[in-house]
């Protein structure tokens, strides 16, 4: 290809990056030009490569979004240059279309499924090439990210289109675009057009970058009956952190707000047999509450956590309307309620709600079933005390940290358990705080129980992220919301039963008219509202559909059918999370098949950049991530290739097999032998010195092992034996040149050719010949390996103050019945069935513990009661389990002594 001469897809920021983008001025305020002063061509190039331009164009039409922004790069250097286009788009936004036009010709992306793309993925990986993805950079946005190598003197043109159906939250709909082009630009432009059949009724534009008054003369915006219009076109000495510095103020968010005329309870939208249904009727009267809190205060949310929900807690009682009911739940291992039934909302009620929200204090592990099922009982019980339509709407909200470790934890279980006790009755709103959350299955939970699930994220503005939730469910309006259409007339119609519709939102419905069925097309509205029940008939003004079509064309027939695709394919993909069987692989087919007809980027389909191929015939393939776990990047190794088939749902289901024995090292380092044919559980210390690497795992058929290398303590006092952690893991099979290193800093794969290097600040899943590895973020580490076992390496940080000068890793096998009948190894020993006898308990040397003799394989000894901590189900926090502690380096335990078990290197 001329002038094109490699090309690289790379991923700029890591999986775990929360980006906060604000407007940093270098040496003073941007220099405003004067309004005669003209635009001028300005040198804006840096180390050879100039911005030309950067346009986003954005056509909003009956809240359907449609975006096109485009690049173009020059390279003035007298050599090869790497040019990039680097730009955030919304997470619920599907890509569409993205082109690359260099040298006059174009590379156009085509979307396919992920089973032919796959190919190329493979392809792309054994070769040692890069594959790319669309990644999650931030709460609401995604990464997108191509790099390529151009020639001397040569320009590079990107353009990509994303949709996406805007949500009206607290009366507006919100389009935020974010600015970060990291140097001048010679023609920088955002250019906005709405088209509102109903009529705008407000509009604004801000910037976070640009001081409030110079914004407001710097944005052009104006509206007018149905069209509004925003134009952002600032010249280079505008963007100029300083009038003589080269450095750009644009780093931020570029967010535009409007809402639309509401003098009818409903609007229908009707174009190419394809309808939209906007259902946000005004001047209602707000439903009171009954209102219960299900709050998390296992120990897991000390320090700001639970500052921040506490804080929330208080401003949303402040807030309560008198005429609400609530009620408080907390659970830890133990569940509590305030009241333990609904309580007026009177003000010497909420005093006494802020007394005890400042009270509380965290206890124990996360009994998250109890906690639920009593917020249930509770506003069950109210409802009960109800005879006929009812004034209140019932809501239940929870909020947790963590997962289930106390009572009932099996997910299945739970979801059955509250799927069954609320019984449709009201909604449950499930909120996630922070990253160590399982958010797939509050989410699950909340889309069965008529909800959703929202995550909160650890940073400073957790209270207001509470708060602002709980603002767009504190006005309910009407209660089973029942949007109806002629059975013969419509057909495909997207979600159209709401249990509750809140002040300030809309409801949203799409699907398909029969043919010659208009004339006989309208939609019934039923609901209950405060005190009478609601109706209302929406009907199809055709004249004014003329009108409409005429004003805006082709473009509003194309956008009401692709709105509902759009809104098809989201609920699809959301139902996927909740289903199994033949119903499961029916909706996946149908929703991979509309991504396909309708070209979306979903997480089904993936994009590859026809005709645009390396040297070794390779092209790109742009892929879309997933909430809980993110594909990762290939960095060029042999034989690794991301993982872009989309991960099956959790089943919430004993997914592993039960190995003979589970077996683990953790801490100083504990070894834990779990013997299921016992109840009593083994264990021992090996003493070694810092550096010194230690056999886990061997099996001599395959070559399969697991080797840790031990690192040391702070201090020790004089004779006193030095505390030693597992500090780095090789995981090895030689059969395939698989090798994963693991230290608390990194994930390195092969490590021994330069492999890619993963943080623990990532979530992602990777596959290799036969081996997955997923880490969870913060958290722990899984492999498992096709026929052979599974794997969990559990991270342990450490606080500044502890004794222990690093963090360190935990080792767990969680499944080995597949390994062969030779695995060997401090660990792997133990995988095969083995008996021992216990007896003469006695008083031992230490007089609060208990002695006993051990007969092991002919060998007889004592060993000691006492406790030691399993991190398996709660990596942050661990459970402890009582155990029969060897003495002497596991002497008589294990086979041989324990100097058998030093090998030179961790691979």
């Amino acid at each position: 290809m001329d002038g094109i001469m490699g090309l690289r897809v790379l991923l700029c920021v890591s999986l775990a990056s929360l980006l906060t983008l604000q407007a940093m001025p270098a040496q003073g305020s941007p220099r405003r030009l004067k309004s005669s002063e003209k635009r001028q061509a300005v040198d804006t190039t840096v180390d050879g490569v100039m911005i030309q331009s950067l346009k986003v164009n954005c056509k909003v039409t009956s809240r359907f979004a449609h975006y096109v922004i485009t690049s173009q790069v020059v390279n003035r250097a007298d050599k090869a240059k790497e040019v990039a286009f680097d730009v955030e788009i919304p997470r619920t936004a599907f890509i569409s279309d993205f082109v690359i036009t260099a040298n006059g010709k174009a590379f156009i992306g085509n979307i396919k499924d992920k089973a032919t793309a796959w190919k190329q993925y493979r392809k792309a990986a054994i070769l040692g090439e890069n594959a790319g993805i669309v990644r999650a950079s931030g709460r609401t946005m995604e990464q997108f990210s191509i790099h390529i190598t151009i020639g001397p003197h040569s320009k590079v043109m990107f353009r990509l289109t994303y949709e996406e159906v805007l949500k009206r939250r607290l009366s507006q709909y919100d389009i935020v675009i974010k600015v970060k082009p990291k140097q001048l630009v010679n023609h920088f432009e955002i250019d906005m057009d709405i088209f509102e059949p109903q009529g705008i009724s407000k509009l604004d534009a801000q910037t976070s970058f640009y001081p409030k008054e110079l914004g407001t003369q710097l944005i052009k915006k104006s509206f007018s009956g149905k069209k509004g219009h925003v134009l952002f076109r600032p010249t280079v000495g505008q963007q100029k952190s300083c009038p003589t510095c080269s450095t750009t103020l644009l780093n931020g968010e570029f967010k535009v707000t409007y809402d639309v005329n509401r003098d009818k309870p409903c609007d229908l939208l009707v174009a190419n047999n394809y309808f939209a249904h906007f259902f946000a009727p005004q001047n209602l009267t707000n439903l009171n509450k009954n209102l219960v809190f299900v709050i998390d205060i296992s120990s897991s949310m000390e320090g700001q956590k639970v500052k921040q929900t506490k804080d929330a807690l208080l401003k949303i009682l402040d807030d309560m309307r008198p005429g609400d009911y609530f009620d408080l739940v907390l659970f830890g291992s133990d569940v509590q309620s305030w009241r333990g039934s609904l309580v007026l909302a009177s003000a010497a009620n909420l005093q006494a709600a802020k007394d005890f929200v400042r009270r509380f204090s965290l206890a124990g592990s996360t009994n998250l079933n109890g906690g639920l099922l009593r917020g249930i009982e509770i506003l069950n019980k109210a409802q009960r005390s109800i005879s006929g339509p009812s004034n209140y709407a019932p809501i239940l909200i929870m909020l947790t940290d963590g997962e289930p470790t106390e009572g009932v934890t099996d997910r299945s279980q739970i979801l059955k358990n509250v799927r069954n006790a609320i019984g449709g009755r009201f909604p449950l709103y499930n909120l996630g705080f922070g990253h160590d959350v399982d958010f797939s299955f509050l989410e699950v939970m909340s889309m069965e129980n008529n909800g959703r699930a929202q995550r909160i994220y650890e940073d400073h503005d957790a209270t207001q992220q509470l708060q602002g939730f709980y603002d767009q469910v504190a006005n309910p309006l009407l209660v089973d919301v029942d949007l109806q259409y002629p059975k013969d007339s419509v057909s495909a119609l997207t979600q159209h039963r709401h249990k509750q519709y809140y002040e300030g939102s809309e409801i949203m419905v799409a699907g398909r008219i029969a043919d010659h069925k208009l004339s006989s097309f309208k939609a019934d509205v039923q609901a209950h509202g405060e005190g009478q029940e609601f109706k209302t008939t929406c009907l199809v003004n055709e004249e004014e559909m003329k009108k409409l079509l005429q004003e805006r064309g082709h473009m509003l027939e194309n956008h009401v059918e692709r709105l509902w695709a759009y809104l098809t394919i989201q609920e699809l993909l959301a139902k996927l999370k909740k289903i199994e069987g033949k119903e499961k692989t029916d909706l996946l087919a149908k929703a991979l098949k509309m991504s396909l007809d309708y070209q979306f980027v979903t997480p089904l389909t993936s994009m590859t950049m026809g005709g645009m191929t390396d040297q070794d015939s390779l092209e790109p393939v742009i892929d879309k991530p997933q909430e809980e776990s993110l594909p990762l990047e290939m960095l060029g190794h042999r034989r690794t290739f991301v993982l872009p088939v989309e991960q099956p749902s959790p089943t919430y289901a004993s997914a592993l097999p039960l190995p003979t024995q589970v077996t683990s090292v953790d801490s100083d380092p504990h070894f834990i032998i779990h013997v299921p044919q016992k109840e009593d559980t083994l264990c021992f210390n090996i003493n070694e010195e810092p550096g010194v690497v230690l056999s886990l795992v061997q099996d001599p058929n395959t070559g399969f092992s697991v080797n840790g290398q031990l690192i040391g303590n702070k201090a020790r006092s004089p004779g006193q034996q030095e505390g030693t952690y597992f500090g780095r893991l090789g995981i090895a099979n030689p059969v395939t040149g698989f090798q994963l290193e693991v230290t608390p800093q990194n994930i390195t794969l092969n490590p021994g050719s330069g492999g890619p290097v993963f943080s623990w600040r990532d979530q992602a899943s990777l596959r290799q010949d036969g081996v997955v590895v997923t880490i969870n973020r913060k958290r722990n580490l899984v492999v498992s390996v096709e026929d052979g076992g599974t794997f969990e390496v559990v991270l342990h940080r450490v606080w500044k103050g502890s004794a222990i000068q690093h963090d360190f890793l935990g080792f767990y096998v969680l499944d080995s019945h597949r390994m062969s009948a030779r695995t060997h190894g401090l660990l792997g020993q133990f995988f095969h069935p083995f008996d021992y006898k216990v007896s003469d308990l006695h008083p031992g040397s230490n007089a609060t513990k208990t002695d006993a003799t051990m007969v092991v394989k002919n060998q007889q000894f004592t060993v000691t009661r006492g406790l030691q901590k399993d991190y398996s189900k709660d990596p942050r926090h661990g459970a402890e389990v009582t155990c029969w502690f060897v003495h002497n380096n596991g002497a008589g335990l294990i086979d041989g002594v324990h100097t058998d078990y030093i090998v030179p290197d961790i691979f």
